[in-house]
């Protein structure tokens, strides 16, 4: 029953991208377009699931100014855990190989979410510089998984630097989302998927900071939510 629920799940992803193409095409690279999307796929993914997502300290995601997210990245599912936390005109930052997604890769381009080649720094670093910019001069806000990797419900993995310097170069906060580690497990006869608790963070504010920091202010991210992770 757990299969059948997860493949229900994931089969609707394509379903609701053939479903907001039209807005994307519509309104092309509006940010919020991925805000409508990803509540969508969130509350239809873990419905099917039947997963339960406790979350605590929403309050913390200021509404009035743009933001740095950052999650922990453990499954492919983490799409049904947190996608419906995402503030208003965020975009996201993803591997290049998601575009070749079918369905899913052309709503991710239209959404102007930003696209790293691992394979290409310079195009990566150039994708970061453009992410600060979006975050100084176009009002929106960004979400990303430090880690750049998934851990498998094996813990916090060490970040890399690229979120702490966009939010210094820009001075936007830093909002740490934390969700429990999980595994993939189902329970009782009907195969419902285990709950994932998330909490968010207040703030790590960076007015004030230089790229000399950003070391310091990724150890103080990562202490807070590997602390918090443990507490889940």
């Amino acid at each position: 029953m757990g299969f059948i629920r997860k493949c229900l799940a994931w089969l609707s992803v394509p379903v609701i991208c053939l479903l907001f193409m039209p807005v994307y095409l519509l309104r092309p690279f509006n940010p919020d377009n991925n805000r409508l999307f990803g509540l969508v796929v969130a509350r239809v993914g873990r419905f099917f699931l039947g997963m339960k997502r406790p979350i605590e300290g929403t309050e913390n995601i200021p509404k009035d100014r743009p933001v740095v997210m950052v999650a922990n990245h453990q499954h492919n599912d983490d799409l049904f855990v947190v996608a419906d936390l995402l503030p208003r005109r965020t975009v996201t930052v993803g591997k290049s190989a998601l575009i070749w997604v079918p369905f899913f890769g052309q709503v991710f381009w239209l959404g102007g979410n930003v696209i790293l080649n691992r394979a290409h720094l310079i195009r990566s670093v150039a994708a970061l510089q453009a992410t600060t910019d979006a975050i100084t001069t176009e009002d929106k806000s960004v979400w990303i998984f430090p880690e750049g990797t998934r851990s498998h419900g094996k813990g916090l993995q060490n970040f890399k630097k690229g979120a702490f310097h966009v939010a210094i170069a820009s001075g936007a906060p830093i909002v740490p989302v934390c969700a429990s580690i999980y595994h993939d497990r189902v329970t009782g006869l009907t195969g419902r998927r285990e709950s994932v608790s998330v909490r968010v963070l207040p703030p790590l504010e960076t007015s004030g900071l230089t790229r000399e920091n950003a070391s310091e202010l990724m150890a103080r991210c990562h202490r807070m939510m590997e602390e918090t992770i443990a507490t889940l």
